[in-house]
């Protein structure tokens, strides 16, 4: 174990810069997306702005809580951190307020807690616990499935919320299966085939869909000549395609709310509504396309300053820095969330404990989903589910939630050649 003294020596400084700097960034947006004229001051406390401050002093005071922790809390108390967590999803059920059709808050005055951003944390945890008691012993089936159970478990909780939004998170941890052998590349072709498929389904006549599987299946079994057996299979994967693909308007109908249903097809602009489930959407694009290159200037933007796009401090943050930045700020924040998910990933595979690589690749996914998802929402590429740019919007949640990662993985490093 290394002395207590030389902690902050060993913490790691640009994971640590680029925190404090992602969190600033953030911070100046929300003021501009919420600055109102009868409060003027960046600290009131009555605002958003002011109350992403307490949210930010508090984060603070739980990264140097946890830089001076023992390394082996972590890993000694990861099951019960895991299950307080997994009480807390079930307690937001019948104890919680319901927010945009949507019961997964705890209120408490004018402040609100979202358990299901801390329950990822938690999940991270066990995942790595139970990872690294496994090391060095086969992967079957059952191993498989109780890895899986972890993150099922919490993420149906959390569907039960009716947060569709944070339940696709959890399907981020697919990269620490991938990275420790759990599924292998085959499984991931399969899961985007499946997107893919899906996507093509609501934008091409099904017929079609299948029409061109028979053709590429036809040209396979040509190539596989007289092998009986690989031919069988080859037809057994197009019927359940085939399948499949019937299944997504069904899927579609009877399954999805009809929000759901209508954020996809915003997204394909199937039907697009811009004064309904478009709207968001359309300002958004008309936000960050109106900042050009150097964008209109801090606080200039019109469509930030006259609030043409709701949730703008919060899942649509990045239009305020597309139109007040402009196409150079807006590459700046994105090269800052590649910088992280880089030095978490290199920091990752220089760890001698498979615990803390593990945690380092749980961070890692969750960050690039977040990053990736948020963004790709507000300028079409993804759809709208609603969940923060992490350490960029507004919300306490999610910032103590993001903090708790980054600063159990710096301080995992600390001791990066220990086996924990």
């Amino acid at each position: 174990m290394r002395p207590s003294k030389g902690i902050f020596k060993s913490i790691d400084k640009p994971l640590l810069i680029l925190y404090l700097l992602m969190v600033i960034v953030g911070w100046f947006n929300i003021f501009s997306a919420e600055y109102a004229e009868s409060h003027r001051h960046i600290f009131d406390l009555s605002t958003n702005y002011g109350k992403q401050l307490l949210w930010i002093l508090t984060s603070l005071v739980i990264a140097a809580a946890i830089i001076l922790m023992d390394v082996r809390f972590f890993t000694g108390f990861a099951w019960i951190i895991y299950g307080a967590f997994l009480l807390l999803l079930i307690a937001v059920l019948i104890f919680g307020v319901e927010i945009n059709a949507t019961k997964a808050w705890f209120r408490f005055g004018g402040f609100q807690f979202q358990p299901s951003e801390i329950a990822k944390y938690g999940t991270a945890l066990a995942l790595a616990a139970f990872i690294s008691k496994q090391k060095n012993r086969p992967k079957g089936f059952g191993m498989r499935l109780k890895a899986f159970a972890i993150v099922a478990v919490p993420a149906a909780l959390v569907l039960l919320q009716k947060d569709v939004g944070t339940t696709l998170v959890f399907t981020s941890f697919i990269m620490v299966y991938f990275r420790e052998g759990y599924i292998g590349g085959i499984v991931l072709f399969f899961i985007g085939l499946a997107i893919a498929l899906f996507v093509l389904t609501l934008i091409i006549n099904e017929f079609v869909i299948i029409g061109i599987l028979a053709g590429i299946m036809l040209i396979i079994a040509i190539f596989l000549q007289k092998k009986t057996r690989a031919i069988l299979q080859l037809v057994m994967l197009f019927v359940i395609l085939s399948g499949y693909v019937y299944s997504v308007d069904y899927t579609m109908s009877n399954i999805l709310q009809p929000h759901h249903r209508a954020r996809i097809e915003v997204l394909i602009h199937k039907g697009m509504d811009l004064q309904g489930a478009g709207y968001n959407l359309h300002q958004s694009k008309i936000a960050i396309g109106s900042g050009d290159l150097w964008g209109k200037g801090y606080m200039q933007g019109t469509q930030t300053q006259f609030n043409f796009i709701p949730e703008q401090s919060t899942d649509f943050i990045f239009c305020t820095v597309g139109e007040e930045w402009g196409f150079v700020g807006s590459l700046l924040v994105i090269t800052l969330f590649v910088t992280l998910l880089f030095r978490i990933i290199y920091l990752a595979e220089k760890q001698k404990s498979t615990f803390s690589r593990v945690f380092c690749y749980a961070v890692a996914s969750i960050v690039f989903f977040h990053f990736a998802i948020n963004i790709g929402m507000t300028i079409g590429l993804a759809p709208v589910i609603g969940i923060p740019l992490p350490m960029i919007s507004y919300g306490g949640s999610s910032l103590w939630g993001i903090t708790l990662f980054l600063f159990t993985l710096i301080k995992l490093d600390t001791q990066r050649m220990e086996m924990l």
